[in-house]
């Protein structure tokens, strides 16, 4: 395994002949810059993207992708080239990388041999973010891990880049990533016939779905990314449909108001006929619209139908045969499912969400009262904590024996019945903290070992640890939230929010927004930073190509089954052999 870098660690690169991999949450798109000695770029033709994707000694992907993977032969770049800086945007306008997990860059040489890697942490309003950087050093090359994002976009970052003409490349290179417009009837002058049918999947060339034939290094690599493909692919369906039906609609009324603008064509016939034209070609449209997502809409059910039996216990539901007769497994996954998204033009079609591990934000399942439930916060806190064991319970399967635990904080004590299963196996590493000195000795705790890693990584004597210390990464799950924090109490747990994933610390908050209503706007970079679940359905999830309002489904065992009993039996079992 190569060495992991945090922002501004160079390393030397033993080979010129390279790959970088880029691993997204969502598709982004990808570029390198070839710079003189002083990283100045001149001129667009230096610049590698997906409308001018391959320059010599650098290669990069045609098309935005949650993975991508570029070639770099440093022999053969002009000897002008001293730098080659490799540059990642958000497709969407209103896109930000703090939305999504931290992108992760990893250098490789030609035979797959890991060099080193660097996530991308610290993002938040950035469109567009400086990755990596390989450059000339007294006669070798090096890469350094920059992580150096831009709110103002791919545009500043260009500029930042010395390019005079970066205005112009950045919409080249956004234009270059953009799929085909739809409907393309909506400009009348372009002519033509309509094609509503999905860019990627023409009626004749639908192949049989496979499990696995993403783009990946592993079969879950290439799943994780087959799954977000199908989420792409439903998006973009919707969003032509969607467009359809708005350009119809706009059709029609222009043209029925044409029809009336004429007081001798509202008596008589003239005036029927006109509306009854204008309303077949309104329904043409819309039926050839809804024929193109109906044989979208088969393909990806199909592709769902081989997908979900193949997904790994990380990614798999609660319900899925892979979890009988669970292992425990001596890797982490890449990934873990947190529930599920749908649209209501396919509600039967249920989209795995899944986040990159390790856990980048931390989450908030929200027990406050909604508009699309109408139980109140007394009765959503149960389901709640119930979303957040699950979870917990997930996230310490598919973690190696000793890599995961799990803490609580439960200052009220309100949250004994769901916790039950936890405490009664022995997962968590202690009983659940109460009142206000259970949660100030818990955070306190939490926040010397977060001080400390951090200290270790800084220095890169992360060896420097004190004998004895674990390493295991650390859910805390804080239920009733704010019950039983002080002022002091909410310093450190925003102290934990922000700077614990780094140092293996993730947050689950199980809380209310009104119960902290009387901290006014002192929280609101709190709830910001975390991820927000619902324990049930609720349509608040954006994607980022075009922004449809998804609907989130919690991932929970089946009523009645003894699922997570049995895979809590596991873990306690490996626990005990590997003592």
């Amino acid at each position: 395994m190569g060495a992991e870098l945090v922002r501004g660690q160079n390393h030397p690169l033993p080979r010129t002949r390279l790959e970088i991999l880029i691993s997204a949450e969502v598709p982004v798109l990808v570029a390198a810059a070839l710079g003189d000695e002083g990283g100045r770029v001149h001129g667009g033709h230096r610049i590698a993207h997906p409308g001018a994707p391959v320059l010599p000694g650098i290669e990069v992907p045609r098309a935005p992708a949650a993975g991508h993977r570029l070639s770099a032969d440093l022999a053969k770049l002009p000897d002008a080239v001293h730098r080659v800086t490799v540059l990642l945007a958000l497709p969407g306008s209103a896109a930000r990388f703090g939305a999504i997990a931290a992108p992760r860059a990893t250098v490789t040489d030609a035979d797959g041999t890991e060099i080193v890697r660097f996530t991308l942490t610290g993002l938040d309003a950035e469109s567009a973010v400086v990755a990596l950087e390989l450059y000339r050093r007294q006669g070798g090359w090096r890469v350094r891990a920059v992580g150096q994002g831009y709110a103002a976009g791919l545009t500043a970052l260009l500029a930042d880049l010395g390019l005079t003409e970066a205005r112009e490349v950045a919409e080249a290179m956004h234009e270059a990533g953009r799929p085909a417009a739809v409907p393309s009837e909506a400009r009348p002058s372009q002519g033509g016939p309509v094609d509503y049918a999905h860019p990627g999947r023409r009626a004749s060339q639908q192949p049989q779905p496979v499990a696995g034939d993403a783009a990946g290094w592993s079969m879950e690599e290439r799943l994780y990314n087959q799954v977000w493909g199908m989420f792409e692919g439903l998006a973009r369906s919707t969003a032509a449909l969607r467009s359809a039906a708005d350009f119809a609609a706009a059709r029609l009324d222009r043209e029925l108001d044409e029809a009336l603008a004429d007081p001798r064509a509202r008596i008589g016939g003239a005036g029927d006929a006109a509306r009854r034209a204008a309303q077949a070609k309104h329904d043409e449209l819309m039926d050839r619209a809804r024929a193109a997502h109906d044989r979208d809409l088969a393909q990806l059910s199909a592709e769902a139908e081989v997908v979900e039996p193949a997904l790994p216990p990380a990614y798999a539901r609660w319900d899925s045969p892979v979890w009988q007769g669970h292992r425990m497994p001596a890797e982490p996954p890449q990934a873990v499912r947190l529930g599920d998204l749908h649209l209501p033009e396919s509600a039967s079609l249920r989209i795995p969400l899944l986040v990159r591990l390790p856990l980048e934000r931390g989450l908030w399942v929200d027990s406050g009262a909604t508009p699309a439930d109408f139980n109140d916060s007394a009765e959503r806190r149960r389901p709640a904590l119930e979303v957040a064991v699950a979870l917990a319970v997930r996230l310490l399967a598919v973690h190696p024996v000793g890599e995961f635990s799990v803490e609580v904080i439960d200052a009220a004590g309100t949250g004994a019945g769901p916790l039950g299963p936890l405490t009664r196996s022995g997962a968590l590493t202690g009983p659940p903290a109460r009142g206000t000195a259970g949660v100030t000795q818990a955070l306190e705790s939490l926040t010397r070992r977060v001080d400390l890693v951090r200290m270790a990584i800084g220095g890169s004597a992360t060896e420097a640890l004190p004998d004895g210390f674990d390493t295991a990464r650390r859910l805390l799950i804080v239920n009733d939230f704010p019950q039983g924090f002080d002022d002091r109490a909410l310093i450190r747990l925003r102290f934990l929010a922000d700077e614990g994933p780094a140092a293996g610390v993730h947050l689950l908050l199980v809380a209310a927004r009104a119960d902290a209503g009387e901290y006014g706007p002192l929280l609101d970079p709190l709830w910001r930073s975390l991820m927000r679940l619902t324990p049930s359905p609720d349509s608040h999830f954006a994607d980022p190509w075009v922004g449809h309002a998804w609907t989130f489904e919690p991932s929970l065992p089946p009523q009645g089954g003894a699922v997570l009993q049995q895979v809590l039996g596991t873990v306690a079992d490996a626990r005990i052999k590997g003592k």
